[in-house]
C-alpha cells in the first residue's frame, strides 16, 4: 500500500547523514580494497537513501520520481559526454590528434611543457566555456606529448586539469559561471570580476608549481631515442599535415562566436570523420566503426597503442552508466530534502562572515561527493543561502564566488562525481594519481575561505539593495 503524501515527515540530520555513511565506507572498501569500480556502492547509498525516505513517508513512485529527476538533471552531461566519446576516436582516426601530438613534441621545451599545456588549456577553455571540451581535445593531445617526454600522467593531467578549469570558471560562456550568477540574482560580468580575487592568485601558484616540477624534466636527460620511435611510428600509420591543426581550430573558433557547445563539438567529429576518409584514406567501414567502438592501431610501441587505441562511443559507457546511477543517489538526497536537512545543521553553527563563507565552500565540496555531479552543488546551496547572505547584507556576488570556489572546481577530485569520472575515462588518469597535481582545484577554495576570515573583497550592501535583492529571490 502507497504511503499518503500527508504522513511525510521532515528527515532529520542523523537519517540524513546515513545513506551517505554506507556509502562512504562502502566506496572505500570496494575502490581501496576490492579495487572495483564505484557503481555498486553507489547504488547501495541509493538502496539506503531510498529506505531512509520511504520511512519518513514517501511512497515508491514518490521515491522513483526522485530517481527520475536527478537522472534528468544529467542528461545535457550525458549528451556531452557521448559527443566527447566521437570526437576523441574521430579526431584520433583522422590523424588530428598525431598531427598535434607530433608538432607539439618538436615545439614544446619539456621543462616548460606543464606551464604551456596549462596555459595553452586555460586559453581554449577561456575561449569555448567549456573544461571538459578542452580536455577531451587539447587535453588528450596535451598527455600525448608529455608522457612522450617521459613526464608521468599524474602531472600532466593536474596541469591540464588547472589550466581547463581555471578557463571555464572564467570565462562568460561557461554554464556554471553563468548557473552560479543566474541562481543568486548576480550579473554575470560582476560575478567573473569578482572571482578574479580568488581565482587569479591561485592560477598564479599553479603555474609556479608547475614551473618547478617542470625543471626535473629537460631535452638533455629526456630519451630522444624514444621521441622518434613515437614520431616514426605517427609518420608511418597517419599523413600529418599542418592542415589538419584546422580541426581543432575550428572548433574553437565556432564556440568563441557563441556557438552552443553541442553543434561544435558535432562539426568537430564530421571533420575528423572526413579525415579520416580523405586525409587518412580509411574506409567508409573503418571510420563509422571508429566511431562506435573507438580507433584501433597496431603497433609494437605499447606507448603509442595506449596514445591511440581510444575513443568511440562504446569508450563512454562506462562513464555514462556511472553519470546515471550517481544522480539516482544525488536525485533521492536533493529531492527527499536530506541535502537541505544537512545544510541547516551546518548553518546553525557557522559564525560570522567567514564561517558562513566556509560553510558554503564545505558545503559545496560535500555535495560533490555525494550528489556526483558539478550542477548540484551549485544549485543547492545556492537555494540553502541566498537569504542567509542577504540578512546578513551580504552582496549575492559573494554566494556566487563561494559557489564556483567550491563547487566547480572540486567536482575532480572524486572519482564517483561526473566530472572524475569523465577525466579518468577521457586523459586515462585516476583522481588518485592526478589529485595531487591539480593545483589550482584545491588551492581556490583555500584561498577563497581565508579571504572570507580576513573579510578581503567580502561586499556588503545597504537597505535598499537589500530590499531589492530580496525581491528578485523569492
Amino acid at each position: 500500500m502507497e504511503n499518503n503524501s500527508t504522513s511525510k515527515k521532515e528527515i532529520s540530520f542523523f537519517w540524513a547523514v546515513v545513506p551517505f555513511l554506507f556509502m562512504i565506507i562502502s566506496m572505500l572498501f570496494t575502490v581501496v580494497v576490492l579495487e572495483q569500480a564505484p557503481h555498486i556502492p553507489l547504488m547501495i547509498g541509493t538502496a539506503i537513501a531510498a529506505i531512509v525516505a520511504y520511512y519518513h513517508g514517501y511512497s515508491w513512485q514518490d521515491i522513483e520520481e526522485m530517481m527520475y529527476k536527478g537522472i534528468r538533471l544529467a542528461l545535457p552531461a550525458i549528451v556531452i559526454i557521448i559527443l566527447v566519446g566521437l570526437i576523441i576516436g574521430a579526431w584520433i582516426g583522422g590523424g588530428v590528434v598525431a598531427t598535434m601530438i607530433y608538432y607539439g613534441l618538436k615545439l614544446i621545451t619539456p621543462s616548460l611543457f606543464l606551464v604551456t599545456i596549462a596555459v595553452i588549456c586555460a586559453i581554449v577553455a577561456l575561449a569555448i566555456g567549456s573544461s571538459w571540451s578542452t580536455m577531451a581535445t587539447v587535453g588528450v593531445a596535451g598527455m600525448g606529448i608529455g608522457l612522450s617526454m617521459d613526464i608521468p600522467a599524474g602531472m600532466i593531467a593536474g596541469a591540464i586539469i588547472s589550466g581547463s578549469y581555471f578557463g571555464d570558471k572564467m570565462s562568460p560562456l561557461s554554464d556554471t559561471t553563468n548557473l552560479a550568477a543566474g541562481l543568486t540574482g548576480t550579473d554575470l560580468f560582476d560575478h567573473i570580476k569578482h572571482m578574479f580575487y580568488t581565482t587569479v592568485p591561485a592560477v598564479i601558484i599553479s603555474l609556479i608549481v608547475f614551473f618547478i616540477l617542470g625543471q626535473q624534466f629537460s631535452a638533455g636527460n629526456m630519451d630522444q631515442a624514444k621521441i622518434d620511435a613515437i614520431n616514426n611510428e605517427m609518420l608511418d600509420k597517419f599523413t600529418i599535415s599542418p592542415w589538419l591543426l584546422l580541426v581543432p581550430v575550428i572548433v574553437i573558433i565556432l564556440v568563441a562566436f557563441k556557438v552552443p557547445a553541442i553543434p561544435a563539438l558535432v562539426v568537430g567529429i564530421v571533420l575528423g570523420f572526413l579525415s579520416q576518409i580523405f586525409i587518412q584514406g580509411g574506409s567508409l567501414h573503418d571510420s563509422v566503426k571508429t566511431l562506435q567502438t573507438g580507433f584501433v592501431l597496431e603497433s609494437k610501441n605499447d606507448l603509442v597503442k595506449e596514445l591511440f587505441n581510444r575513443g568511440g562511443l562504446e569508450s563512454m559507457f562506462y562513464t555514462i552508466s556511472m553519470t546515471i546511477v550517481a544522480m539516482t543517489f544525488g536525485g533521492i538526497l536533493e529531492y527527499s530534502g536530506m541535502l537541505k536537512s544537512i545544510i541547516t545543521k551546518i548553518l546553525k553553527i557557522a559564525k560570522g562572515t567567514g564561517g558562513l563563507i566556509a560553510s558554503v565552500i564545505i558545503s559545496c565540496i560535500g555535495t560533490n561527493a555525494s550528489c556526483s555531479e558539478q550542477y548540484i552543488s551549485i544549485v543547492v546551496p545556492s537555494r540553502m543561502y541566498i537569504n542567509t547572505f542577504l540578512e546578513r547584507r551580504l552582496h549575492p556576488k559573494n554566494l556566487s564566488r563561494a559557489l564556483e570556489d567550491g563547487g566547480t572546481v572540486t567536482s575532480v577530485f572524486f572519482l564517483w562525481n561526473t566530472c572524475g569520472v569523465f577525466i579518468a575515462q577521457t586523459l586515462n588518469v585516476n583522481v588518485l594519481d592526478y589529485g595531487i597535481y591539480a593545483v589550482f582545484n584545491y588551492t581556490v577554495p583555500i584561498i577563497s575561505v581565508i579571504f572570507g576570515y580576513v573579510g578581503f573583497k567580502i561586499i556588503k550592501i545597504n537597505e535598499e539593495e537589500y530590499k531589492a535583492f530580496k525581491k528578485q529571490a523569492v
